[in-house]
């Protein structure tokens, strides 16, 4: 970026030369220390607009709803149904206690008094002014020209041939470095701008792409490698081993089982059998014949 243009301009304000002599050295100085001020300016905005959304503003809101709730709320209650009704009760002692009694003292004390002061002013306090005026006229104009070639001459003085110039120069002084502190922000801008850009094109080359070519490129045809060749086989066998086992156990629990059975036919005997009740059927030789007169069900 260029510093200053092609062909300088006369500035507007009639400076010469050593303005123009002031300037660039001055804007080479406040450039070279303002660069780092942006900077860590910018890092501070980022971070600061950064914490501001995430941290601040919902920490800011919380506060606002517990400084509501503990202090406007109550005050506001406070205020509405006691301050307000006192007050009013306050106004209404005052207008009887102070205001009437004050009306009245005004009436009937104080604009009789005013009368008589303004009767008194009018008709001795001025043309006795007026006598004294006529006596001191001679004395007060001796007074003004003394004062004026003593005080307000060199005043002048001073004004014209020394505090003018002096402040026309810092003035010129304070602007130039103003200007100056100006264009230097702006570049600093931008060459915190192209810094920012740089380190994040660095960064990315140097960590993001290559971690992303090595996760791509690397480790997810590992991961799959692993995951066909050991994790796969290894989830099969666990299960194989988990069914095994299954198997075991309840081949150890029908043992027991067993076991126990027989413990218990040792020692206690084995089990009634329950009886099966039969229903009564008729024989063969019961059965009904031609020459009989009873039958199977009806015999004895």
């Amino acid at each position: 970026m260029e510093l200053e243009k092609s062909r300088p301009e006369r500035p507007a304000g009639g400076e010469g030369c050593l303005v123009v002599a002031i300037r660039v050295p001055v804007r080479i100085v406040v450039l070279v220390l303002v660069v780092p001020v942006r900077t860590v300016w910018d890092a501070l905005v980022v971070a600061g607009r950064f914490l501001n959304g995430t941290v601040f503003r919902p920490a800011g809101r919380a506060l606002l709803w517990v400084g509501r709730a503990v202090f406007v709320w109550p005050f506001v209650g406070l205020w509405r149904y006691v301050l307000v009704p006192l007050g009013r009760f306050l106004v209404r002692l005052g207008t009887v206690l102070v205001v009437l009694p004050a009306l009245a003292v005004h009436r009937c004390v104080l604009t009789p008094l005013g009368h008589a002061a303004v009767w008194v002013y009018a008709r001795v306090l001025t043309p006795f002014g007026h006598v004294l005026a006529a006596a001191g006229a001679g004395l007060g104009t001796g007074l003004y020209w003394t004062a004026r070639i003593l005080l307000v001459l060199p005043a002048l003085a001073v004004r014209r041939w020394f505090l003018a110039p002096a402040g026309r120069a810092l003035g010129v002084l304070a602007r130039e470095a103003g200007a100056a502190l100006g264009h230097a922000w702006r570049v600093a801008g931008y060459v915190s701008l192209a810094v920012g850009r740089a380190l994040g094109t660095l960064l990315r080359r140097v960590f993001v792409e290559p971690v992303r070519w090595v996760y791509r490129s690397v480790l997810t045809p590992v991961g799959h490698a692993v995951h066909d060749a050991v994790l796969r086989p290894a989830a099969g066998a666990a299960r194989a081993v988990g069914r095994a086992g299954r198997e075991a156990l309840d081949a150890a629990r029908a043992s027991v089982r067993r076991a126990r059975a027989d413990v218990r036919r040792t020692l206690l005997g084995a089990p009634r059998k329950p009886q099966v009740a039969h229903r009564r059927e008729p024989t063969g030789a019961e059965a009904r014949t031609l020459g009989s007169s009873t039958t199977a069900l009806t015999k004895d």
